[in-house]
């Protein structure tokens, strides 16, 4: 009965439009402030405020003190895939009613945005493909290893499999692992290696955050690097 009872409150809490607002506004890793999050909630930073020490109260949300700054950010990676497979049973339903109108945000969103901490939409689900077509990645509906022609390849991107493999404390991260992208309904890559790659796309300026949502872009050496070196099949712009 208390597992149920936890359930009903998490369900409640990610369900408020409000809440739901600003956590997917923190589905992009970044941790953001309660002023910040009203802004993309369209509340007052009080309600905000308010929400988020609920959210903050039942673990989806971790605050972080810098000094008289307050950053929120989500709790877990866990919190990340809940929201996900929100997103993925909405999209689900969504399509056996008459198809929305697709705004350029939406359209960028499908293209490419971050998972949390790792690439998704058709962007994300392309390297993916390409690391299993090549040999370097195999994963099952639930796990996934990284072979040793895999181990090279990311050296060569500069990430350290081995580093990432090495379990700190109680925060053992799984390395490798399929995380079921709502938009393309096939799976992008996650875990720690899925987050790797994805802060090192950042770090080389493969890829650029948007200014106004979770949605990235790629630059030129991005393509040439996810095409050469990973293999990738999709469309330069």
């Amino acid at each position: 009965m208390a597992s149920h009872a936890r359930f009903a409150e998490v369900a409640s809490l990610a369900g408020d439009p409000t809440r739901a607002g600003m956590l997917h506004a923190l589905m992009d890793g970044r941790a953001l402030t309660a002023s910040e999050l009203a802004r993309v909630a369209g509340v007052s930073p009080q309600t905000a405020s308010a929400h988020l020490a609920k959210m903050a109260a039942a673990d989806l949300v971790y605050v972080e003190k810098q000094g008289r700054h307050r950053y929120h950010r989500l709790a877990t990676p866990a919190v990340a895939r809940m929201l996900e497979s929100i997103m993925q049973v909405a999209s689900g339903l969504e399509t056996r009613r008459a198809a929305p109108a697709t705004g350029r945000r939406d359209v960028a969103l499908r293209a490419a945005r971050t998972c949390y901490d790792h690439l998704a939409g058709r962007l994300g689900v392309a390297l993916t493909d390409a690391l299993v077509r090549r040999g370097h990645v195999a994963l099952t509906h639930d796990a996934g290893l990284v072979t040793d022609a895999g181990i090279a390849m990311f050296e060569r991107l500069g990430i350290d499999v081995a580093v990432l493999s090495v379990g700190r404390g109680k925060n053992i991260r799984v390395l490798c692992r399929p995380c079921l992208d709502w938009s393309e309904r096939r799976p992008h890559l996650a875990g720690a290696l899925g987050a790797a790659l994805c802060a090192r796309s950042f770090e080389e300026n493969w890829i650029r955050r948007s200014q106004s949502s979770r949605a990235v872009t790629v630059t030129v050496k991005g393509w040439c690097i996810f095409r050469d070196t990973i293999g990738v099949r999709l469309d330069e712009p």
